[in-house]
């Protein structure tokens, strides 16, 4: 049974990633891309739908024996496990070099003290489990071969196979160090060339010591900022500059349910948000790469913007059922593919606006092209601005006239305004002007519950939204207005779960609501972050720190963090890390800072 998703941590190499449980198992990896088939898909599933152990050996019929600490190597995505045993200690060293070949994941174990008996076994399960490959010696190399995939296993350890596992039974002494190597090929290629796992380490720590060494951020959160920071540029798609908003699916909102999404796509609107949170913190050149994937996947087509793509820019991402997994924990169905892809979401014209005109002001090089598509997204937003939509949670109930929508287009046409300004952009500035005036009008008049003194979810609704704390931080409406403050208190008031998170908006149990799925879910954390931010902008610092704090908590113990946590299991929830939860993450901490809200 795989672990709890708090139990995992990542390691990954700019194009995909592995998922590596406290026990020293590889429970999750596509290859060669994040949204490639896995060959290891025992996390939604069972050891019979691939893995990888290493660690102590213990006894047949026991559980293996969880890590006894773990860390990442300093400032990286080096991943060191240590297990104390009655005969010694020993280390485990995780990660994937950053890669110019073959796709690779590399172990390294090491005695620390004593004779440590080990064990590696190996299962790799093509097709998300579904395919056993053919297994077999080339030039004394393993590899596992089955249709278009080959994967090649080197290790100096003696391996032998049985029942469909390779294994690997040795015994590390204090101060020996034994390596092992998964590499992926296409299968009609010739062999990858043999692993250099020391030399690959060496170039891993630097890589990651340079990067992180770009960070302007040194704030009293610098821990808690960079290892966000690190688990975001993992999440980016070196070749492409595309983000994905998590590199797993269908880790479930709800234990047991059906909320279960496929997340390793490009969202345009987490990739947007990702951008500004590293923008920020001083990585522009990540900024000039997604902008090139931007234009590259909407050219030719901006009057059909989807929400999502790719990784690589692709537009078909047809949703299908894994009915041989069992998923998560029982949570089924697994999905691969987003059928969200074609839906309407009118707030990713404001979240990608914003994302180019941050890039623009913090002075990254003028593009043409990319003015040229904001003045056509604006152009598209003034046909279609009126019209209902799925809103900013997808939700696949009717449309509505989903307040945060209405406001994140008021935000394109304002930043555009902005735009024209500055003289890098030629268009109708005093009709959009008034446009931007209808909108924000619009919004006031039809959005906005007098009576409670709360903007509402959609037009003519009672409920509440999380997305609403969003106003004052685009700027739709001042903090100290006090039809935003009213707003703030009300989703404190509707939306808290008890220990004081925020949900994302009302469900109701077996009963389909506005989303359209039946059953609850946790509290999503960038709600709690927003909600620390706005607590911050109208004041009250002290009580948006404690909440920051108290969010800092529910971080693993390598400080990850997936998209929800479930209030009533008290454990963490959804895709697994998660990138919209830690870019809020960064950008409280920055916000905290600035107003000197800090224990110290």
């Amino acid at each position: 049974m795989a672990g709890r998703i708090e139990d995992y941590a990542l390691i990954g190499d700019m194009q995909t990633a592995a998922l590596v449980c406290r026990d020293g198992t590889v429970d999750w990896l596509c290859l060669p891309r994040f949204d490639s088939h896995a060959i290891f898909a025992g996390l939604l599933g069972t050891e019979e739908h691939g893995f990888w152990r290493l660690g102590p050996a213990h006894a047949a019929g026991s559980e293996p024996p969880a890590a006894a600490r773990r860390s990442y190597r300093g400032d990286s995505l080096i991943l060191e496990s240590e297990w104390d045993t009655p005969r010694g200690t020993v280390r485990v060293t995780d990660f994937m070099p950053p890669r110019d070949g073959a796709p690779q994941l590399i172990r390294v174990v090491e005695g620390v003290s004593g004779r440590v008996p080990m064990r590696s076994a190996l299962r790799m399960r093509f097709s998300y489990g579904r395919i056993v490959p053919w297994v077999h010696r080339h030039e004394g190399r393993t590899v596992a071969v089955a249709g278009p995939d080959s994967v090649w296993f080197d290790t100096p350890a003696k391996t032998y196979g049985k029942s469909l596992t390779t294994y690997a039974d040795f015994t590390v002494a204090a101060g020996e160090r034994v390596t092992f190597t998964i590499s992926w090929q296409p299968s009609h290629k010739e062999p990858p060339p043999l692993p250099e796992p020391e030399q690959s380490l060496e170039a891993t720590e630097e890589f990651w010591r340079e990067w992180v060494g770009h960070c302007r951020y040194h704030g009293p959160y610098r821990e808690a900022v960079v290892r966000s920071l690190i688990t975001l540029k993992a999440l980016t798609y070196a070749p492409t500059g595309g983000i994905v908003a998590a590199p797993t699916t269908s880790l479930p909102e709800d234990i047991g349910g059906v909320r279960n999404w496929d997340y390793r796509y490009t969202w345009l609107r987490d990739a947007a948000i990702t951008l500004s949170s590293l923008l920020r913190t001083g990585y522009r050149e990540e900024a000039r790469a997604w902008r090139e994937w931007l234009l590259r996947a909407v050219a030719g087509d901006p009057d059909n913007l989807q929400i999502m793509y790719g990784i690589a820019g692709e537009r078909e991402l047809g949703e299908a059922e894994l009915d041989w997994l069992p998923g998560y924990e029982n949570s089924a169905p697994v999905r691969v593919g987003n059928g969200a892809a074609h839906q309407l979401q009118l707030d990713v014209y404001g979240e990608v606006t914003e994302a180019l005109h941050l890039a623009h002001m913090t002075g990254l090089a003028r593009n043409d092209y990319a003015s040229l598509l904001q003045i056509k997204l604006i152009e598209y937003l003034e046909k279609h601005w009126q019209e209902p939509d799925e809103g900013i949670w997808e939700v696949r109930g009717p449309r509505r006239h989903f307040v945060h929508s209405k406001v994140m287009a008021w935000v394109a046409v304002d930043r555009t305004i902005k735009l024209i300004e500055s003289g890098d952009a030629d268009g109708p500035l005093e009709r959009w002007k008034l446009l931007r005036d209808e909108i924000h009008r619009d919004v006031c008049e039809k959005g906005y519950d007098k009576e409670r003194n709360t903007f509402t979810q959609s037009y003519g609704s009672q409920e509440l939204d999380a997305s609403l704390l969003l106003i004052p931080q685009m700027g739709f409406l001042p903090p100290d207005d006090k039809r935003v403050i009213g707003t703030i208190e009300a989703i404190q008031r509707e939306l808290s779960t008890s220990d004081g998170f925020i949900l994302r908006y009302p469900t109701s149990g077996d009963n389909a609501g506005v989303d359209g799925l039946p059953g609850d879910e946790g509290a999503f954390l960038a709600c709690s972050f927003w909600m620390a931010d706005d607590l911050a902008m109208i004041g009250r610092v002290d009580e948006a720190r404690k909440l920051f704090e108290k969010l800092l908590s529910l971080r693993n113990d390598l400080g990850l963090l997936a998209e929800e946590w479930d209030p009533r299991l008290q454990r963490q929830v959804g895709n697994f890390p998660q990138a919209f939860s830690h870019v809020p993450l960064i950008d409280t901490a920055l916000r905290l800072t600035a107003s000197g809200a800090y224990g110290g």
